[in-house]
């Protein structure tokens, strides 16, 4: 698979003087040929970072899809790694055989139920729903759950078992 190059102005450098000033063209091309050796190596350490955190995702996968072999899906909530080192989101909640395992910043158990009432009944010929926002997906107990939760993404195990990820509302600057 190919990546596209994202080509985003990071920074600018500006030299100013305090009065107009000649600045001799191989003092210019020597600057220039230097911020490209700069924009060379911080793009390189951006790759560098970026791999890092998918060998550590994949790390993550492995051990998980390990867990879930031996201990069907209660030990990626209840061992370490567990579903919230995967997904970046503020909790984690499994609704499995009637029982609740939660990790971090989630609804109430009864809230949880609500939510899979209305997945099963809004929902039911999927197999999950990711949403910014509860409210703008037509969840009518979203104000119920206040600013500690906004964004979900929920996934059906079995026809009436599910996994969510939780995120709480986040200011967007325009």
């Amino acid at each position: 698979r190919q990546q596209r190059k994202v080509r985003k102005l990071w920074g600018l450098v500006v030299c100013h003087h305090t009065i107009p000033r000649f600045v001799p063209f191989p003092l210019r091309y020597a600057c220039e040929f230097l911020l490209q050796v700069f924009s060379i190596q911080l793009n390189k350490e951006v790759e560098l970072e970026a791999q890092a955190k998918e060998k550590h995702i994949l790390r993550t996968q492995t051990l998980l899809c390990d867990m879930l072999l031996r201990d069907a899906p209660i030990g990626i909530f209840t061992q370490s790694p567990n579903v919230t080192d995967l997904v970046k989101c503020h909790g984690a909640a499994l609704y499995y055989k009637n029982q609740f395992w939660l990790l971090g910043t989630t609804p109430s158990e009864s809230q949880i139920k609500d939510i899979v009432a209305w997945l099963l009944e809004y929902h039911d010929g999927s197999t999950g729903l990711s949403t910014d926002s509860l409210a703008e997906a037509g969840y009518p107990g979203a104000s119920a759950l206040g600013d500690a939760v906004c964004g979900m993404a929920a996934i059906k195990i079995t026809s009436k078992d599910f996994m969510f990820w939780f995120r709480s509302h986040t200011a967007k600057e325009i």
